[in-house]
């Protein structure tokens, strides 16, 4: 099994100088929930820099444009998938945006990770 995460935000190095200017100037309005938990406004979050890098889960980590490139598929951003025989949804945008710091998303990918063996 292997979780793709989605950022709802695109590639590029203009688009992670918008993304930063939104997160100083208007962070209750930034749009991608998943950032705001794996990401600071600078870089990403030490907590969950260690899970992720002491994690046997095969992670993949997408801007949407690049998700939407390699799977030929869109969903409603930002989206936790699950690739196995098919791929997935797995935590939703919805369900992302209930989460309210980065220990309640470890949680949840160990939940899953639980479920999946």
């Amino acid at each position: 099994m292997k979780l793709i995460f989605v950022y709802n935000a695109n590639s590029g190095m203009i688009n992670v100088i918008k993304d930063i200017g939104h997160k100083l100037m208007s962070p209750q309005t930034y749009d991608c929930f998943l950032c705001s938990l794996t990401h600071g406004t600078f870089r990403e979050d030490q907590k969950w820099k260690s899970f992720r890098e002491s994690s046997s889960i095969d992670m993949e980590f997408l801007h949407l444009d690049e998700f939407e490139k390699k799977y030929g598929m869109k969903h409603s951003y930002p989206v936790i998938l699950k690739q196995s025989s098919q791929v997935e949804v797995v935590l939703s945008r919805e369900q992302l945006g209930h989460l309210t710091s980065v220990d309640d998303l470890i949680l949840a990918i160990k939940s899953l990770s639980i479920k999946a063996n």
